[in-house]
């Protein structure tokens, strides 16, 4: 029941949206609930990790040193360029940029494993992008949009910390001292999650309903190039550097999908309501893209010999 609740995500977000853009007057007061919810979804990543799958990381340091450089670089740089080539106004190509340069989203790792992708490289990459995030996005969303917007880098840098960092390494804590006692409701976890992720993006859409009848099909044309980018950028550059075709999946995802709630949080927080559209906007489409690629490649078979195709110099598990 709760895994159909969590799958069917993308709906109940199209159809809350739908109510928040409506009726406005519902949502709009809520805004101080948008940091509690996102930290209460990074402490059910926290929860749903282990020391162990970090420690993973030793083992294939190519892998995830390339899916983190890439998160950092192709990301922030797909969002610069699709706001040039739309010339996009600079609240919503501050949102876009500040998207860009957030961590990978969590709901990539369930994408992942629909997709027959490698769920433990992503959930570590996942984990490695979050946890380097309270340095690389204030410091990227600076490099890429300091000349027009004001950017306070420290106050991100808090920021980042007090919603991500703390609420993860919380969360960790608590798996490591109390795994046998939680293990029966990390189950919930998800679900929550998803619910809370809902609820963010119609109390976004809400406080945004002007201004998605003057710019929604602009903000939404920027999020389907700019993911898009990701997941091609992310596929092809893995595919390049001859990996596999599961990491060359996983990668891809990893790439493509955004932890779209904290650009929300940090736009709210450091810009301005339209600043945060676009992570809005965001976390509703990656969802559907992310779904109907996993849908394409869960019914492609990977080969067998693509395993032994690996570059032996690159230090990860065989």
């Amino acid at each position: 029941m709760l895994k159909k609740f969590t799958s069917l995500f993308p709906l109940w977000a199209v159809l809350l949206s739908a109510v928040a853009y409506l009726h406005p007057e519902y949502f709009v007061p809520h805004q101080g609930l948008i940091v509690p919810f996102l930290s209460l979804i990074m402490l059910g990543m926290g929860v749903t990790l282990s020391v162990d799958s970090f420690l993973a990381v030793l083992k294939r340091p190519y892998v995830v040193l390339l899916g983190t450089l890439m998160q950092y670089t192709l990301m922030p740089l797909a969002a610069w360029i699709v706001c040039l080539a739309l010339k996009l106004p600079t609240d919503i190509a501050a949102g876009v940029i500040l998207l860009g340069c957030c961590p990978g989203g969590t709901a990539s790792n369930v994408i992942c494993y629909l997709a027959k992708g490698d769920v433990a490289l992503s959930i570590v990459l996942t984990s490695v992008s979050t946890m380097v995030a309270f340095l690389a996005t204030p410091f990227l969303t600076w490099l890429f949009i300091g000349q027009t917007v004001n950017v306070d880098v420290t106050g991100m840098l808090v920021s980042v910390v007090k919603i991500v960092i703390v609420p993860v390494v919380l969360g960790l804590t608590i798996n490591y001292f109390f795994e046998s006692r939680i293990r029966a409701v990390r189950d919930v976890f998800p679900a929550i999650s998803a619910a809370a992720i809902v609820i963010i993006i119609a109390i976004i859409i809400g406080t945004n309903s002007e201004n998605l009848e003057q710019s929604g099909l602009l903000v939404l044309l920027a999020v389907v190039l700019h993911n898009g980018l990701g997941l091609a950028g992310g596929y092809g550059v893995a595919k390049a550097l001859k990996l596999s075709e599961i990491e060359a999946r996983t990668i891809a995802i990893e790439v493509g999908m955004q932890n779209s709630g904290l650009s929300v949080a940090l736009a709210i927080k450091h810009f301005t309501a339209a600043a945060a559209l676009p992570g809005a906007i965001f976390s509703i489409w990656h969802n559907l893209s992310g779904a109907f690629l996993a849908g394409h490649w869960s019914k492609e078979a990977v080969p067998d010999d693509d395993k032994h195709e690996r570059p032996q110099t690159s230090g990860h598990l065989h």
